[in-house]
């Protein structure tokens, strides 16, 4: 951090290899925890609330919505009966959330591997969960994902990943064997979807990820979201399953939304669409994109 006359700049190291980084100014005391990640929060004039992973931004209160809500509703809705969902990381509780509007859902396993990072959001950014790990539907399970996933006798309809980038602790979550687990993990008619970076800053990693989802999931899709404070592009999503389930009408996702519970600021059945048209460089990197004229 470097200091300022009105505050300390956080500074994320976003690709170090290509000298990119972002700051933002912290206003008041930067508060840190007892984790075994490198865990801190602090306040900025526009971001509100950030928490910060490992020197990574994980979440702010002022655009969380944008990421939460598409990592929850573009799987839900696209299945359209989902009963049982299990999230891997996400111990902020946005996604959980998000996820118990679905009426429909009748269980969600949320598997965190630190208490810590549920302890911090639910005292110093409640409005993130805003209520879901009080839910009757919530199971909150403090292990390692991977080896929850790898060791389940359970399927779900939907595994959502929230995972940090593939560093560190994170990195397991972009391995092939992680990916062949939730593939044993979900029912037939089940929709995995990850986070999964930003294209353009690190295409390497993105195309590997592309590609060892191919090689385990029969249909595979990536969708685009714009978050403010993921910099440097958009940030991809994968969109993986035994059956192709992502080409949903508009009219069939606008009737499944009608029951939601609460009102949406992001999600629309025509985003949701839009999200999957992507750009060509990322079709390129997926291997999709079609033969040069």
């Amino acid at each position: 951090m470097s200091e300022t006359t009105a505050g300390r700049w956080v500074i994320e190291h976003v690709n170090d290899d290509q000298g990119f980084r972002t700051a933002l100014l912290a206003q008041g005391d930067v508060h840190t925890a007892d984790s075994v990640q490198n865990l801190a929060l602090f306040n900025n004039a526009t971001f509100g609330r950030v928490m910060i992973l490992d020197g990574a931004i994980q979440v702010t209160t002022a655009d969380e919505f944008i990421y939460h809500e598409m990592m929850a509703h573009v799987p839900l809705f696209a299945h359209g009966a989902a009963k049982e969902v299990l999230i891997i990381g996400g111990g902020d509780g946005g996604i959980a959330r998000e996820v118990l509007r679905h009426q429909g859902v009748e269980a969600v396993t949320l598997v965190e591997i630190d208490q810590a990072v549920v302890d911090l959001a639910r005292e110093h950014l409640p409005q993130v969960s805003d209520g879901a790990f009080d839910s009757p539907r919530l199971k909150l399970v403090i292990t390692d994902g991977a080896a929850f996933v790898a060791q389940t006798d359970k399927q779900f309809d939907v595994i959502i990943v929230d995972s940090p980038d593939p560093v560190g602790a994170g990195k397991v979550l972009f391995e092939p064997h992680f990916y062949q687990a939730c593939f044993q993990a979900l029912r037939d008619d089940g929709i995995l979807v990850t986070q999964s970076g930003m294209p353009f800053l690190t295409p390497d990693w993105f195309q590997r990820h592309a590609v060892q989802l191919n090689d385990v999931f029969p249909a595979r899709a990536f969708y685009l979201t714009t978050v403010p404070s993921y910099t440097g592009g958009p940030m991809a999503h994968g969109f993986s399953a035994k059956t192709a389930r992502h080409d949903v009408s508009v009219e069939t996702l606008s009737a499944r939304s009608a029951a939601i519970a609460g009102d949406l600021k992001y999600w629309t059945p025509a985003l949701h669409r839009a999200a999957f048209a992507l750009p060509r460089y990322i079709e390129t990197l997926c291997g999709t994109a079609p033969p040069s004229r």
